[in-house]
């Protein structure tokens, strides 16, 4: 599975990773007169209006977003009404406020610079109050965009070989337009597709364990066929990953896809080209069915993040139980959720950091993890901790399987940690900053360039639990910042030698 294309994972990464002098060799500024509009708007299609009254998960944040969704009951599917629940909680547009004269669109789940580049779309079989189709969620309207009439479940059963998206009444396809986040970000696009939906499929997942729907993230699948489907060109639009929702039986043989191209709105003036996106999403691109199955069987054996061995001073995380968690329910958090601008020194409390921290790394349903193996299979953490109570300032690797804290350094390094940042204080100013890393040269030798996105991913997710279980508590905040791959590093080493930052997550006492 070692075959690449001439642009790899790993030379992507390393093209894209941010040092001192290349953020100073950025450009100079961005047009916003040609700022791509965060929306897919089609211009003449019908759509399905979803019900006004929400369904709101309602069971507590941190209870939710961690249990193991349900095994599949047969006939358990989804109505018009969850899956308006659904899309809200994941991409739904939840609040707008102003700020600086602007008026600032926030969504249920985090993404990079708010450009809200990841779509839903939604391939169904006959629902009860749902006709069998492909639809496109519109967040602005609330609705659904009729692409396709008809069962087409098949197409993604076949190229996923897939059990959970053969038994599915409905999946879910993620999708990422790269112009409305190269705009900003250019070619780190590529890194971001997979930070921006494994925010939203962290929502997504909690909602559908919420409403007691089955639920896993599908990494493994063939691109090409799901794309036609779809009808989306991967060098503009590109699918990411499948959720199949509730369990339904065995979908039919699906009609052989005519080809579709429905006109869309412009997203700005004129799209720039960043072709080194297309072409690292092109090197882990999988062919068929079968060969979708082989990758997610050498995922499942392989692994990677077992923690390495230590002997650095162990301090144990006292999380709650759920007896005394908090009780804020999934809704209220979703729509509470942000993302801090600026957090106060003031120490949080040890058992809320513990609760945050063990309640966002249990293990994720994801078609490519052994569910009895690490909580963490491709990805370790590590921290700066600066405002914790009873935690001595310090650098740290988390233990997920213990529960604990290993102490790599002590003394304060909120110079450092703002630095490591691209010299941002918020992360400075953080209570702690927690940085996903993955071993890139292994996870690509043993898994193909698509290993880069499952690791990106699963980092990613983990993020996402950690903004839900952040603002689970009525006196935290957090959010997730850019920063110096190779500088955050070395920072961790000797310990976190060979392996790249893939998500920071920081989180504090906001001001």
């Amino acid at each position: 599975m070692s075959d690449r294309e001439e642009t790899g994972a790993l030379e992507y990464h390393e093209r894209t990773s941010h040092t001192p002098r290349s953020v100073r060799r950025a450009s100079p500024g961005l047009d916003f007169e040609n700022k791509p509009q965060p929306y897919k708007i089609y211009e003449a299609l019908p759509s399905v209006e979803l019900p006004e009254a929400i369904r709101s998960p309602q069971q507590p944040a941190l209870s939710v977003i961690t249990q193991p969704g349900p095994d599949g009951e047969e006939g358990r599917a989804p109505d018009l009404e969850a899956l308006a629940g659904l899309c809200y909680y994941s991409a739904g547009s939840t609040k707008r406020i102003r700020r600086g004269g602007r008026e600032i669109e926030f969504r249920a789940a985090a993404a990079t610079g708010a450009l809200y580049h990841v779509d839903l779309y939604l391939v169904v079989g006959d629902l009860t109050d749902l006709d069998a189709g492909v639809y496109h969620f519109d967040p602005r309207a609330l609705s659904l965009d009729a692409l396709r009439e008809g069962d087409y479940r098949g197409v993604l059963a076949t190229a996923s070989g897939s059990e959970a998206v053969e038994r599915a009444p409905v999946t879910v396809v993620t999708t990422s337009t790269w112009w409305r986040n190269a705009w900003k970000y250019e070619e780190r696009t590529f890194r971001h597709a997979f930070w921006d939906s494994g925010t939203v499929l962290a929502n997504l997942l909690s909602v559908a364990h919420a409403l007691d729907l089955r639920a896993e993230a599908v990494l493994g699948f063939a691109d090409e066929p799901v794309a036609e489907l779809l009808g989306v060109d991967p060098a503009e639009e590109a699918p990411l990953e499948l959720v199949p929702i509730g369990a339904g039986g065995t979908v039919p043989d699906a009609p052989e896809p005519e080809p579709i191209d429905p006109e869309t709105r412009p997203l700005s003036d004129r799209e720039e080209e960043h072709p080194l996106i297309h072409e690292a999403w092109r090197a882990g691109v999988l062919p068929d069915g079968e060969a979708a199955r082989e990758w997610r069987s050498a995922a499942v054996e392989a692994s990677l993040g077992p923690p390495r061995t230590g002997d650095g001073e162990r301090i144990a995380l006292d999380p709650v139980d759920h007896e005394t968690e908090s009780k804020r329910p999934l809704h209220e958090t979703i729509e509470r959720r942000g993302s801090c601008r600026e957090y106060d020194r003031e120490p949080i409390s040890f058992r809320k950091f513990s609760t945050v921290l063990e309640r966002a790394t249990r293990g994720t349903p994801i078609d490519a993890r052994d569910p009895g193996g690490p909580a963490l299979a491709f990805v370790e953490a590590y921290l700066i901790v600066n405002g914790v109570e009873g935690v001595p300032a310090g650098a740290y690797r988390y233990r997920p399987e213990e529960g604990e804290l290993e102490r790599l350094m002590a003394g304060e390094f909120r110079e450092e940690a703002g630095h490591l940042a691209l010299d941002q204080r918020l992360a400075a100013d953080a209570a702690a900053c927690v940085y996903f890393t993955a071993d890139l040269d292994r996870v690509v030798d043993t898994l193909g360039d698509r290993g880069y996105r499952l690791a990106q991913f699963e980092a990613a997710i983990a993020a996402g639990r950690l903004y839900l279980a952040t603002y689970a508590h009525r006196d935290l905040g957090g959010t997730g910042l850019t920063f110096y791959d190779d500088l955050v590093t070395e920072f961790f080493s000797p310990r976190a030698e060979g392996r790249a930052p893939m998500f920071l997550y920081t989180l504090g006492r906001p001001a």
